[in-house]
């Protein structure tokens, strides 16, 4: 792993161009669009040929076999096997530079590849298998009035995560059950599994899985609809469990939460700089000033203001964050924001 000093220290690896995406594979760090790695002791080797200025962003399947590099607010991408193109995606030009590219690769429960994106119209959600093609998702669909983005699949293939938005703009949160889908690709036109009533009232501005059966939501100041008792009001960051159907934690933040990435159950919000969270109090443990990251909230809006690249190792213990020189990488503190699921 990286040699980096104690708790919260930082190290500083200078790139030959600039980042442009950043993803974990085991303890090499990768720069898939830009075609660039960075082993454990920090030494960048080049891996691939630049994939072409029009892609800023990657995703990285769980076995590491793919990836997508694509256009943030753009209407095209590429699937890859290794280093390896596979065939070219795109999404629906409506509104495609007012938002976040929607893409996601997962592992099914049965074990299969997959891929999920909306291929023809923003508010439908398609899943392929990734080596082939074939769609999985077939069957009479209804396109929703919703903006799909940032789509995750939960480690255990189980469910699928949208952190979209409706057209007011406002930011929404839903959670998808792979396994219904599957039978009834209907059930992607719908709501998901997370309560309506009583539900979240404030916009959502980030929500990623902290493992397969945590679900971390983060909510700013704007509120559309004023419940009398909302499950998450505003500027609040809750846990949610797909298997209990309910809040594991609720807590208000002083701070815009801004970004959010997880790994090993620990929590790292992204705001002007890195801050790491306690998933149980929603308090800050640590922050590092010194490193400044956008200060992008929510899946849409301006295009000024780009999502951090920055990655957090699966184990929650090493945060690479892209810089103009280079790459900082931060040790995290032992035991700091984490938690286990309650029994």
């Amino acid at each position: 792993m990286f040699a980096i000093g104690g708790s919260g220290a930082l190290e500083w690896v200078k790139s030959t161009t600039p980042v442009r995406s950043l993803a974990w594979q085991g303890d090499e760090l990768v720069d898939v669009v830009g075609g660039r790695a960075w082993s454990a002791d920090g030494v960048e080797r080049r891996i691939a040929g630049d994939h072409g200025p029009g892609f800023d962003r990657c995703v990285i399947s769980p076995s590491g076999r793919y990836s997508v590099v694509y256009a943030e607010r753009g209407t095209e991408a590429l699937l890859l096997e290794g280093t390896r193109p596979l065939r070219g995606l795109t999404r629906s030009p409506d509104h495609a530079e007012d938002y976040d590219y929607p893409v996601a690769l997962g592992i099914l429960a049965d074990g299969r590849e997959i891929l999920v994106h909306c291929p023809e119209e923003s508010g439908v959600l398609q899943i392929e298998d990734v080596a082939s093609g074939q769609r999985i998702t077939t069957g009479a669909r209804e396109a929703r009035d919703v903006f799909h983005s940032r789509l995750s699949v939960a480690g255990d293939g189980k469910h699928l995560l949208v952190a979209g938005w409706v057209w007011h703009p406002y930011g929404i949160v839903e959670v998808f059950d792979l396994e219904s889908a599957l039978t009834d690709a209907a059930v992607l036109d719908g709501h998901g599994v997370l309560p309506l009533q009583p539900g979240i009232d404030a916009e959502v501005e980030s929500a990623c899985w902290l493992d397969a059966d945590r679900l971390a939501v983060a909510t700013g100041d704007e509120v559309l609809a004023d419940e009398d008792v909302p499950e998450l009001g505003r500027r609040h960051i809750g846990v949610w469990s797909p298997s209990r159907r309910t809040w594991l934690h609720r807590n208000p933040v002083d701070f815009e939460v801004g970004t959010l990435l997880a790994g090993g159950g620990r929590l790292v919000s992204l705001h002007g700089h890195p801050r790491l969270i306690d998933v149980t109090t929603g308090e800050v443990v640590a922050e590092w000033p010194e490193l400044r990251v956008s200060r992008r909230e929510g899946a849409y809006g301006v295009t000024h203001i780009p999502t951090p690249v920055a990655a957090l190792r699966p184990d929650g213990m090493l945060l690479a964050v892209a810089q103009e020189q280079g790459i900082a990488f931060v040790r995290l503190p032992q035991g700091g924001g984490s938690a286990d699921l309650p029994p």
